[in-house]
Parts: structure tokens; sequence; C-alpha cells
């Protein structure tokens, strides 16, 4: 198996001894050990201070794509309005797979290099459209930028949309996530980014009105979230847990605590501001448009001409860095580096530039 040693992929991450040595205890049945129960338990409260909420965070066993699906298949009934902003391949994504399942969607789109504004216009559109949920994504990994949800929970609040739904799996735990203060009603996370964990578990907050409308659907599938909402009282979870799955977010999000946030976000800020002024040096070009919002956790950088994307990899890789393309209308065209969770280290990014001036 190939492994390198300068690793800015921007999720999975690299995972830290910490985390990975969960996976060498030999658990017993998470259906029957009231230890399992009481981890699970320990890990939901550092995942709300995480995420700054008082909702109940349900902890699900699958990569992040599965709250995503989770969550709108939970809420929504085939023709159900659904409202997308969208910067980027996520965004536009999430409307999508709305649409997939049977609800009508619209979508408020900006460039794949710009980040939300012009507020105005997704105000008369919600005014027009009447949506049930919206749907937002707050760090776009494969354009590096990071979108305003506060605004957008305002708006939310004050035209009375029912449900924000709003994708932080590469934000939480490098940028302030403040789900209750914004009116997030339910944010879906993931354990492979800054939480730096294998790419097992995912989880999302959940507002009393978003556990309303999912009693009202009754969605019955794997990705459901309704047998969560008395999983814990009852001890009875809908699947066997992934006991080691849960001990790996709990160690990962105990880190971060242990940082303590502040400090967090600001190591990710300090890190991502020295990424993004040695690529400046290096005379790349970095992909959001000016104005648009950086992401503190990954990175985006133009391919620089008369280098094929394929090519510029392959040098990267020769000199043990790996980083990441990027996919839809930008593939080919951006690389990105993921300076999240462990991967937010100076020497890390030091050791990546170093790479990269000797690949162009």
């Amino acid at each position: 198996m190939q492994t390198y040693p300068i690793p800015m992929v921007p999720g999975p991450v690299r995972v830290p001894d910490q985390v990975r040595s969960v996976y060498q205890t030999d658990y017993g049945s998470a259906d029957l050990e009231t230890d399992f129960l009481e981890l699970y338990n320990r890990t939901e409260e550092r995942l709300r201070a995480i995420l700054a909420t008082r909702n109940p965070v349900v902890i699900q066993t699958g990569e992040g794509m599965l709250v995503l699906w989770g969550a709108l298949k939970s809420c929504l009934r085939p023709g159900d309005r659904v409202l997308s902003v969208a910067t980027g391949v996520f965004g536009y994504g999430f409307g999508e797979m709305a649409a997939s399942i049977g609800a009508e969607g619209k979508t408020v789109g900006f460039g794949y290099d710009e980040t939300l504004s012009r507020w105005d216009r997704i105000e008369d559109t919600i005014r027009e459209f009447r949506p049930k949920m919206i749907t937002a994504v707050h760090c776009e990994t494969p354009s590096g930028t990071l979108n305003p949800l506060a605004e957008l929970g305002e708006i939310k609040r004050r035209l009375g949309v029912p449900l924000l739904v709003a994708d932080v799996v590469a934000s939480a735990g490098g940028a302030p996530v403040l789900v209750d203060e914004w009116g997030i009603d339910l944010a879906l996370g993931g354990s492979q980014k800054c939480l730096s964990a294998p790419p097992s578990m995912s989880f999302l907050s959940v507002s009393p009105a978003a556990w309303e409308v999912i009693r009202e659907v009754n969605y019955p599938g794997y990705d459901a979230l309704l047998p969560f909402q008395d999983a814990q009282k009852n001890f009875y979870f809908p699947y066997t847990p992934n006991w080691h799955g849960v001990a790996a977010l709990h160690a990962g999000a105990g880190i971060l605590l242990a940082e303590g946030l502040e400090a967090a976000f600001e190591r990710h800020s300090r890190v991502s501001a020295a990424c993004r002024e040695g690529i400046a040096r290096l005379g790349l070009e970095l992909f959001p448009a000016p104005g648009a919002v950086s992401s503190p956790t990954v990175t985006a950088v133009r391919v620089p001409e008369g280098i094929p994307w394929p090519e510029l990899d392959r040098r990267f890789r020769a000199r043990g860095l790996a980083v990441g393309g990027s996919y839809g209308p930008l593939a080919w065209k951006v690389f990105r580096l993921g300076h999240m969770g462990s991967q937010a280290d100076p020497g890390l990014v030091e050791q990546a530039l170093a790479a990269i001036a000797a690949s162009i």
C-alpha cells in the first residue's frame, strides 16, 4: 500500500496515534454493554460542544454522505420544496440529491469561486418559492471556500422557512460552527476531516423543529433519523453500533477540546494563511475569486498552465506529497491542500510548499 510522508489530502486526513490506538481494543457487543452507551453519550456531548448546540446529536455508522442522504430522506416527501443555495460542487449536488427523491427543487447559484452574497436575491427566491427546506454547504472543499451561514439563518428565521440544513463536514472543529446561534436545524458532520478519525462515522445535530418533521415523514431506511430519537433512552439502536468508530470519534473530538476550540480555530487560521502566502510566493494562483472567503481547512490552487494535472500529481507524489484534485467543472483545473485536523500543522505545510516548489 502506497503512503506518503507529506499527507495533505483534504480528507480523509492523517489519523493520530491517540485515535488509531482505540482500534487495538477488542470491544464487546455494543448492543449489550452499557459501557458503549456511556461512550456514545460522552461522544455526543463532545460533538455538541464542537457544534455549539444544545440539540441532540445523532451518531451513525457510515461516511459523511450518509447523514446528507439521511437528513433529506427523513424530512422530505415527494413534492416538498427545497431551495439549495450553492457555490460549489456539493452545494449544487445537494439540490440534485433532493430532486432524486422527488422533491421540487430550486437553486440560487453562485460561481464555484464565490461565496454566498447578494442576500436580497436569496430572500426574493424564498418569498416566491416558499420552500420547506433550505440547504447549504459551509466549507466547499472542491473550491476551498467558506460560506457565511449566520446571514442565511437570520433570513430563514425571518421568513419562516421550517428547516435549514447545513453541511459542516469540512469545517466543524476547524472553524466556528454555531448551530444554535445560526438557526441550523440539521448540521451534518463527518469523522474524517477536522476530527482526524477514519472515514467510518457521521453525525448530525437535530433541532426540535426537525424532529417534528422527521416524525411526520416517518422514513424507515438504514439512514433514517427517527429510530435515534429514543435510542439512548431505550438503549436500543436500529442496527449494531460501530463501537470502534464511536471510540475513534470520541478520541478525535477529545483532542480538539483538550486543545481548546478557540486555539484550534486559531491554529487552522494561522496554518491556512501560511499556506496561501507560500502558494503566492511560488507564483501560483489561488482559486477563489477576490472577495470570496477562503476556508481555514483547505486551500484550492489553480493548476499552472503547461503542466497537466496528472503530470503535476505524479511529480508531487514522487516527492512524497499527496494532495487532492477537484471535481465537476473544477476537475484537472484545481488542486487542493487539506490543512485540517491533524494536518493543520505548520511543519507539514512547509514540507508541502517545498515539494510544490520543486515540482513546478
